[in-house]
């Protein structure tokens, strides 16, 4: 029987003999360290400050702390230098315990190097590689700011003031599995008497999400205020858009925003969405910054139309009016330009955006990612530098390069050899019997996955199942065991992304990824949280082009941006042959048959 996909090549034999079970790959320690985002390559220098951040300004661009070296004489660089604890960060004696009771007793170097520019106030940019410790590099710090809000408000209330509600956090993730991760996170860090320090919400889908164990349980808009509130893009537009004054308050309450895989949500379907979310929040600033500065105590309001129902013509215009080439994201006009309406109190369609530059700033940004392209006027990296010119840059040593603690495996294979290939992929990391081991096999489609797990399956290798086409309850249950039980996960890209699984030691490429952002995001699946770990790639002469850039950007120690390139000759001379070699291909498949 032969299966043939344009994706993938997958075709099944009987096999002689079955393969045994996965093991575990050592742990060790990583590297990371920060530097300039015009550059992203690696730079290595000493803290600048590691004082509290009150009444200090810190340097955007400064490294995150030392190398140090470890007891066999190598550098452990993904845990920040002895001498840079929690409590020289700036943090209270209450976080600090929490975080220690949660097995983060020391910072990493991102980590380290994030909390002061964050707790500063200032918009951060946290753009550092897979596994390096980047959701606790915003959430530390944002909990450390409700904490002490929480504090302010009980001695006011000692003074029998009226207690202000605490500002609440937004995160923003592309998909559910990512919010719940972030939630499960923030609700693990716990005071004394177990109770979390914060209430974090997931908001996905209309709904309020919430796994518990392997169950999913669901319920509406969040009941009260939580602090931290997890949602995509969709589902929070969704939840605000019909409700008039719900979307008002929630726009006017949030003080601090982060956007998670920020390259993801800056590009692609997610763009218009984010886009028109980030405005909503600048149009509300400087709202507040006019009535500050007039003494106007009534808020403007703003039509329904104009922030919930915006025109076809406004749709489609949307991602050239604020990611132009010349960068103009904003309309130049100044606040006394918006029409008569205004005076009045209310603002409509279209004249909501014309308002000055120059306000006073009510509301912090955060960018993180992974992969951060800047090359290019409409990359990821590019738009963030136009939008938020100020903003503080964390990039870690390794952003865009070959992580030194994996080991790289290359074969190229063809139809013949690939199933072989995989196979002997498979069984390389048996021969340890670790007690739980973690392999994550990676297709292309959906139909890939299904092609690797009866081929797994068929050479007596167990093996879990991921992709996009699961229920929201399937995937959970998969990943729960996964985590929980070892063994190998055959997953789409759909698990590549965000995703933290502890202690994968082995990640095998069935299908190469499509892109050089992809393999990055694949391979970071291991190695992560300054421990080692082996991916084996397989090719075929239709991925080689792709392949060859990405070695020889590791064999020269250059960041692997050279395969982000958007040029199209690069991307069709890739899609070119692809399309050759999958035509040849599939004329080999028929005449097998």
């Amino acid at each position: 029987m032969i299966l043939h996909r344009s994706s993938s090549m997958f075709h099944f034999y009987k096999l002689s003999s079955p393969p045994k079970l996965l093991s575990k790959f050592n742990a060790s320690s990583s590297c990371l360290s920060n530097s300039a985002p015009s550059s992203f390559y690696p730079l290595r220098v000493r803290f600048l400050r590691l004082n509290q951040w009150k009444g200090r300004p810190f340097r955007g661009f400064a490294a995150a702390a030392a190398v140090v070296s470890d007891k066999n004489g190598s550098s452990d660089t993904f845990f920040a230098d002895d001498n840079v604890t929690w409590k020289s960060l700036g943090l209270s004696d209450r976080l600090i315990r929490a975080l220690e009771n949660s097995g983060f007793g020391r910072p990493s170097i991102v980590q380290a190097a994030s909390v002061g520019p964050v707790l500063s106030g200032k918009d951060v940019v946290i753009a550092a590689e897979t596994g390096s410790g980047k959701t606790h590099s915003y959430l530390v710090p944002l909990i450390e700011k409700l904490c002490t809000a929480l504090g302010d408000s009980e001695n006011s209330n000692s003074d029998k003031e009226p207690t202000p509600p605490r500002a609440p956090s937004l995160v923003l993730c592309p998909n559910v599995v990512l919010c719940e991760q972030v939630v499960r996170m923030a609700n693990a860090l716990s005071a004394d008497n177990g109770e979390p320090l914060v209430r974090a919400v997931a908001v996905c889908g209309g709904q309020n999400l919430r796994f518990t164990n392997e169950k999913l349980s669901l319920q509406g808009w969040p009941i009260g205020k939580p602090d931290v509130i997890v949602s995509t893009p969709a589902a929070l537009l969704n939840n605000i858009d019909p409700k008039r004054r719900r979307r008002m308050e929630f726009v006017r309450g949030v003080k601090y925003v982060v956007f998670d895989e920020a390259d993801m949500l800056l590009c692609g379907s997610f763009q218009n969405q984010v886009i028109r979310l980030i405005n909503m929040f600048r149009f509300d600033e400087k709202q507040l910054s006019r009535m500050n500065e007039s003494g106007v105590e009534k808020p403007l309001e703003m039509d329904n139309s104009s922030l919930t129902q915006p025109d076809l013509q406004d749709e489609e215009n949307l991602q050239d009016e604020y990611i132009s080439d010349e960068g103009n994201f904003e309309g130049d006009s100044d606040v006394e330009d918006l029409t008569e309406e205004t005076k009045s109190g209310s603002i409509k369609k279209k004249d909501w955006r014309r308002v000055r530059k120059n306000y006073q700033r009510s509301k912090q940004y955060i960018f993180v990612a992974a992969t951060l392209p800047i090359n290019g006027k409409k990359t990821a990296g590019a738009v963030l530098k136009q939008m938020f010119p100020d903003a503080d840059w964390i990039s870690g040593n390794y952003l865009h390069f070959h992580n030194p603690r994996l080991k790289e495996k290359w074969i190229e294979v063809t139809v013949d050899t690939q199933v072989d290939a995989l196979i002997e992929a498979v069984k390389e990391r048996l021969e340890f019997g670790a007690e739980t081991s973690r392999t994550m096999v990676f297709a292309n489609t959906v139909d890939a996955v299904y092609a690797v797990t009866k081929i797994l399956k068929t050479a007596g290798i167990e093996c879990y199942c991921y992709h996009k086409d699961l229920s929201l309850e399937e995937r959970a249950k998969t990943l729960v065991n996964f985590q929980e039980k070892g063994g190998v996960f055959v997953c789409t890209d759909a698990a590549a992304r965000g995703i933290d699984i502890p202690n994968v030691s082995h990640v095998i490429q069935a299908d190469f990824a499509t892109s050089a952002v992809d393999f990055l995001h694949r391979v970071g699946r291991t190695a992560r949280a300054g421990q080692y770990g082996l991916v084996t790639s397989l090719y075929t002469e239709s991925n080689r082009d792709l392949v060859d850039t990405i070695r020889r950007a590791a064999k020269l120690g250059q960041p692997v941006e050279t395969a982000f390139s958007r040029k199209r000759s690069f991307r069709n001379k890739l899609k070119k042959r692809g399309s050759i070699k999958d035509r040849e291909t599939s004329t080999a498949e028929l005449t097998r048959v």
